[in-house]
């Protein structure tokens, strides 16, 4: 029983969502809150017409800084969590406190301080105004330390070592392969901070063709006080935006089920 009332919890605002997206404008705010419309095509055509398809755009963006910050911030993490899991070197843990410190500091608390810095490099309002602290992770990092810790033992690090290859060479064909289903979740975590991210970016861009689609459905909400039928827009944009991290999951998802296999079959 609680886990169904723990699906409904979270199922319930996807199927509002899905069920407001297929009505009109008038039939938004006069009709059963769940009764289904038959408007959905229309509202993707409006949507997309507004301001010559701005909306795919802000869908180009985000899945620019999500992409590439997560890829970014995988091979990051993927680095530094196998240089604190298997090297040892004077100050260790005192980088390993400061990054715990940081998973418990608020992106927003950093938002006003990376926007005073990238200021200062002229970097604001450009697409590396969002991407750049998008690439560092420290949770991304202490998951990758601990997956290295666990996935990639010493015997083979050592081994790989005495037939002569070098850090870079033990890293990239022993320790990914190895750390792939981890990196597989970090890499899902910051795809998904990133995509979803508003506040970094909402400070720092002022161009409204670089906003994520975040950014731009706000202003299109903002809109609705005087416009009420740019609602309907503003439900559809939300229904479109997370059709990419449905697929992406439902894609990703055979690399956690691929290694239970194997952790079972080697049990």
């Amino acid at each position: 029983m609680p886990l169904l009332v723990g699906a409904a919890y979270c199922l319930l605002p996807v199927l509002w969502v899905l069920v407001a997206s297929s009505k009109s404008a008038a039939e938004l705010f006069s009709t059963f809150t769940l009764a289904p419309g038959t408007h959905l095509l229309d509202n993707v055509a409006d949507l997309s017409a507004y301001r010559d398809g701005v909306f795919w755009r802000w869908m180009l963006n985000t899945a620019l800084y999500a992409g590439v910050g997560a890829l970014a911030s995988t091979l990051v993490s993927a680095m530094a969590g196998f240089a604190l899991a298997k090297y040892s070197f004077p100050g260790k843990r005192a980088v390993f406190n400061a990054l715990l410190a940081g998973v418990l500091v608020p992106g927003v608390v950093l938002a006003v301080p990376q926007y005073l810095l990238l200021a200062k490099a002229d970097l604001t309002n450009t697409y590396w105004s969002v991407l750049l602290p998008s690439v560092i992770s420290p949770y991304g990092i202490y998951l990758a330390r601990i997956f290295a810790a666990a996935a990639v033992p010493d015997d083979v690090v050592e081994a790989a070592r005495v037939d002569g290859a070098g850090d870079a060479r033990v890293f990239a064909r022993i320790a990914l392969p190895m750390m792939r289903t981890g990196l597989v979740t970090v890499f899902l975590f910051q795809f998904v901070a990133i995509w979803n991210n508003f506040m970094l970016p909402y400070i720092m861009l002022g161009d409204d063709k670089l906003f994520p689609v975040t950014v731009g459905l706000n202003g299109l909400l903002n809109q609705g006080a005087s416009q009420p039928a740019m609602y309907t827009s503003v439900v559809t944009g939300a229904l479109l935006s997370i059709l990419p991290l449905v697929a992406l999951f439902l894609c990703l998802q055979r690399y956690w089920q691929v290694d239970l296999t194997s952790g079972a079959v080697k049990g």
